[in-house]
């Protein structure tokens, strides 16, 4: 047997190619939109893909089943509770698919989605016990799938929530411990809120030691589930929509252009937003007005799909030889519309020298200093998870994800002061606000970790 794990680190996400040595026959579950890499590796072992299977409807990223469909003639396959506007093989619960001796079993596993499914591998067609099973967002190593996602379109949490327990509790916790698992998501992604750093587990392991995975009831398990889950990006559901939908494809090579400072302006005069992709220190130093600083370092495309919109046009602002990595990643979630990037940044800036801000870091003791003026704003905008360990007296919690659609509750004429966990997303923070309008707003230098740190010693 042929299996090897993708992952993106960029969006903690998994694919799998998994392909009989002897057949050369091959099946890809889960792929990202950029397809390159699974069709160079079936080429090099001499491999024919012949079938994708999507373990649900991703919500996090655009999924290239149809362009690696489109490069290969393979047929995509979902659980048969899926409905998409494209033809798709319907896969049943127990359905198994041979690819010589190496066999693929489906099993349905609702609950992060009405449609998930797992996937149980076998080296060999007759083994007792299978290699390992690809659990989609069903389960995670150290969590399992949220089932909050969908409660606005016609499916509410608590059902999902019922679905999943079945699907965990019983259906992949009946496995045999030995069985390897292999998620879909890691630590990071929004899909859960305790998600492992490890890439692979097996089922052993998480009876053991994953929270959700205890004996307890139904009641317990989706009260235990739901709590403290991270606010989900605004993108989510536009993905969820375009996975369902015939979009448009990618191409295999597709490429953003170089702008000159003409062809920046006018795209600005049209309305095109300003993704700055440098280094958080970089930008503090100088960006362009209206900015908003993801850098390419994080994650960068989920960030992104929490403070742009699908349909904006976007001027990139990357460090040197990365500028295609950055339009790739806003591919990747389903972002189309990056029309270029400033060819030359530092000419640029030279050149726009009335266009050119600084951005204001504060230390722990300039945040002190500041808090203790009654017109200053504080704001809190990690997860709400990650609050149990403390806030900053007085601040306000405003999780990123709702940033922009909640900067109303601020008064921007009024200084702010945002800061995240350690420093990354509040630059990102603060650089959505001042895009929005707000006329004073500054960052904590290393975040909380920072400000709790010298208050502890302080102490």
């Amino acid at each position: 047997m042929i299996f090897t794990q993708y992952y993106l680190d960029c969006l903690s996400q998994a694919s799998y190619l998994i392909a009989d040595e002897k057949s050369r026959l091959a099946v890809v579950v889960d792929p990202r939109r950029d397809v390159a890499e699974y069709l160079a590796d079936a080429e090099a072992r001499g491999l024919t893909i012949v079938g994708i299977i999507n373990t649900h409807f991703h919500a996090d990223f655009v999924s290239g089943h149809l362009e690696l469909a489109r490069a290969t003639g393979a047929w995509i396959g979902y659980g048969d509770a899926a409905v998409a506007d494209f033809p798709v093989r319907s896969l049943t619960d127990r359905e198994r698919i041979s690819l010589g001796d190496v066999t693929l079993e489906v099993m349905t596993t609702p609950g992060h989605t009405p449609e998930s499914i797992s996937v149980l591998v076998r080296e060999h067609a007759d083994d007792e016990v299978a290699y390992g099973v690809l659990t989609g967002d069903a389960l995670f190593i150290g969590d399992v799938g949220r089932p909050d996602l969908l409660a606005s379109v016609g499916v509410t949490a608590t059902e999902l929530g019922q679905m999943l327990y079945d699907s965990v509790q019983r259906k992949l916790m009946g496995l045999p411990d030995d069985v390897r698992v292999f998620p879909a998501h890691g630590a990071g992604s929004a899909c859960g809120k305790n998600l492992s750093t490890e890439r692979q587990s097996t089922i052993g392991e998480q009876r053991r030691f994953n929270y959700a995975c205890q004996p307890m009831t139904e009641e317990q398990f989706l009260e235990v589930v739901t709590a403290g889950q991270p606010t989900a990006p605004a993108y989510f559901a536009y993905n969820a929509t375009l996975n369902k939908q015939s979009r448009d494809l990618r191409d295999l090579d597709a490429s953003v252009p170089a702008l000159d400072g003409a062809e920046v302006e006018a795209a600005l005069a049209r309305g095109a937003r300003i993704h700055d992709a440098r280094d958080v220190q970089e930008f503090a130093a100088a960006h362009l007005r209206g900015s908003v600083n993801v850098p390419v370092d994080g994650r960068m495309a989920e960030t992104v799909g929490m403070v742009f919109s699908p349909e904006n046009e976007i001027v990139v602002v990357a460090p040197e030889g990365q500028e295609q990595e950055v339009a790739t990643r806003f591919a990747r979630i389903g972002y189309d519309h990056v029309v270029g990037y400033v060819a030359d940044v530092e000419e640029y800036f030279l050149t726009h020298q009335d266009q050119v801000d600084r951005a204001s870091r504060l230390s722990v003791a300039d945040v002190d200093e500041a808090t203790a003026r009654a017109d200053v704003q504080v704001v809190d905008i990690r997860n709400a998870g990650e609050i149990e360990s403390g806030m900053v007296p007085g601040a306000r919690h405003i999780p990123l994800a709702e940033l922009g659609l909640r900067s109303h509750e601020l008064n921007a004429e009024r200084p702010v002061v945002v800061y995240c966990a350690g420093g990354w997303r509040s630059s990102v923070g603060a650089s959505l606000l001042r895009a929005g309008g707000f006329a004073d707003v500054s960052d904590i230098l290393g975040g909380y970790g920072a400000w709790d740190l010298a208050h502890a010693s302080a102490s």
